[in-house]
């Protein structure tokens, strides 16, 4: 369809970003400015999050959740104003391109909401993308990593995929080669965990025991190794996260969750980042298949997925 002259004509940029899950999470202790240091490996998995940004001829940001969307919507609490980051990456857009119009997102949500994978994130990085394409904005991918970085220290990471090290909040990336496919299979929560709440607990905890965490400098050479061969018993040994603990003290299930996993073909278990998603690590994409469905026999909610996989990219690009 062309444009008639004259006429607005609206037009819709579509892009999926990818949720993640931290294969591993070194955190060090709080520091002065109330954050804490990380060293984590973080891989984007097969589970994505869709942003549909639509040209309009009123100015101004709006945003809506799609009926498509596989979470349910009504047991979640999603902002659609100034607070949601998707909202918050169009108005950075808009404040760096010459042409920016108003904007529509509806926003497609599979990815888990205070699950620990960095969905909002995702979100976010697919907006950045999206109305860079629908403003002909013409950023390169590391100056919208820069917009990213200021929005949340896993924005970043949504726009890059694959496989990386996150280092400082998380935000100091570093791609890492590892293309291997590994399977896993995630058991998603019908609650979300506040991820400041995690930390502080960490603290707690480690305080109660007299733990002195050090400030993590790297990442361990075994997890990439294990990585970049594809080697799921390797990684099972060598699968860390700090905030476990953490995570399990404020949601006891968990340990029950990965119990549960481990005794029906999981290699290994861990719950992603801060929570409450876990991820099993399976053998090949045939074991996931069967773990996934094994576990929804216990009512758990649970998907097979695999990892890396790409970054943020546009999927379609149409005139309405």
């Amino acid at each position: 369809m062309k444009p008639v002259a004259g006429r607005f004509t609206a037009r819709t940029v579509r892009v999926k970003a990818p949720g993640k899950v931290n294969v591993s999470l070194d955190v060090g202790p709080l520091r002065p400015d109330g954050y804490h240091s990380v060293a984590s490996v973080y891989l984007a998995v097969s589970l994505y999050e869709e942003v549909a940004a639509t040209s309009t001829e009123t100015p101004g940001i709006t945003v809506s959740l799609s009926a498509d969307s596989t979470l349910d919507l009504d047991a979640v609490d999603i902002p659609l104003d100034g607070n949601n980051l998707a909202y918050k990456a169009a108005a950075i857009m808009a404040d760096v391109s010459e042409h920016a119009t108003g904007v529509h997102l509806e926003i497609t949500k599979r990815v888990p909401v205070a699950g620990g994978m960095g969905g909002g994130s995702a979100d976010a990085a697919a907006t950045l993308l999206a109305c860079d394409a629908l403003w002909n904005s013409g950023l390169s991918r590391e100056e919208l990593a820069h917009l990213a970085a200021e929005l949340g220290a896993d924005v970043p990471f949504s726009l890059l995929g694959g496989t990386a090290v996150g280092l400082g909040l998380g935000d100091k990336l570093s791609p890492a080669l590892a293309k291997a496919q590994t399977h896993w299979v995630l058991v998603t929560a019908d609650y979300g965990l506040s991820t400041p709440e995690v930390y502080r607990t960490l603290d707690r905890l480690r305080d109660a025991e007299g733990v002195n965490a050090t400030e993590p400098t790297g990442v361990d050479p075994q997890i990439l190794t294990a990585l970049r061969s594809g080697d799921a018993e390797a990684l099972s040994r060598v699968l860390v996260n700090d905030l476990q603990r953490a995570s399990i003290e404020l949601a006891p299930s968990l340990r029950d969750t990965l119990g549960i996993g481990e005794s029906h073909g999981a290699i290994a278990g861990i719950v992603s980042g801060s929570g409450p998603t876990v991820a099993l690590l399976a053998d090949d994409s045939l074991t996931a298949d069967g773990l996934a469905e094994d576990l929804r026999r216990y009512g758990l909610s649970a998907i097979a997925v695999h990892g890396p996989v790409p970054g943020a990219r546009i999927i379609s690009d149409t005139l309405i």
